[in-house]
């Protein structure tokens, strides 16, 4: 299934038809209205659920076109489990770049593994991201494969809630782009 918001299908690699991508998120049920607790604590009176719109092809296609671009000059990109692992998976393939999969929390057993795939020293790394609220869990995961080795400049996401997220990773040299920024999403 195509789509008609896509970026690569009408010529313009990158490029996202922005209204056409709020209209399909929101018919989709990725944008809710109510009193929701947010990973970071914080109640919100609205919620992104990316995860509704990364299980439909057409707009998992849509998102890894969208985001390819930001691939240019990576080694490799990473995803935090859960929400951003198809869309490290989709970005990958779009890009024809290796891809790690970031735990939250090292595995307690077996090879207790940060990530899952390979990662040398010195790679530059691409972080996706569904939705980017303050910005803590990504910023942990970060530092985490900086630990490994990692260089990690840029940061793309889906949607930034823009709370605080963005300055939380400039103060540890990271940069943030999003698709949309929430305010784009709820105003339309």
């Amino acid at each position: 299934m195509s789509s008609d918001f896509g970026s690569a299908r009408n010529g313009s690699p990158g490029k996202l038809d922005r209204p056409a991508f709020v209209s399909a998120l929101k018919a989709c049920g990725a944008l809710q209205f109510g009193t929701f607790t947010l990973a970071s604590g914080k109640t919100s009176s609205y919620y992104v659920d990316i995860k509704r719109a990364i299980t439909r092809p057409d707009l998992l296609r849509t998102i890894a076109e969208a985001m390819a671009p930001y691939v240019r000059g990576a080694s490799r990109i990473a995803g935090v489990e859960l929400g951003a692992v198809p869309i490290a998976a989709a970005v990958s393939l779009a890009s024809d770049t290796p891809y790690v999969i970031v735990r939250k929390a090292a595995k307690e057993h077996g090879t207790r593994h940060d990530f899952e795939g390979e990662l040398n020293r010195g790679d530059l790394v691409l972080f996706v991201e569904d939705v980017v609220t303050t910005g803590g869990t990504l910023r942990g995961a970060i530092d985490r494969l900086r630990e490994h080795g990692a260089v990690i400049e840029n940061c793309v996401c889906v949607v930034d809630r823009e709370e605080g997220g963005a300055i939380l990773l400039a103060e540890v040299g990271v940069r943030l782009h999003a698709l949309l920024r929430a305010s784009e999403l709820v105003a339309r």
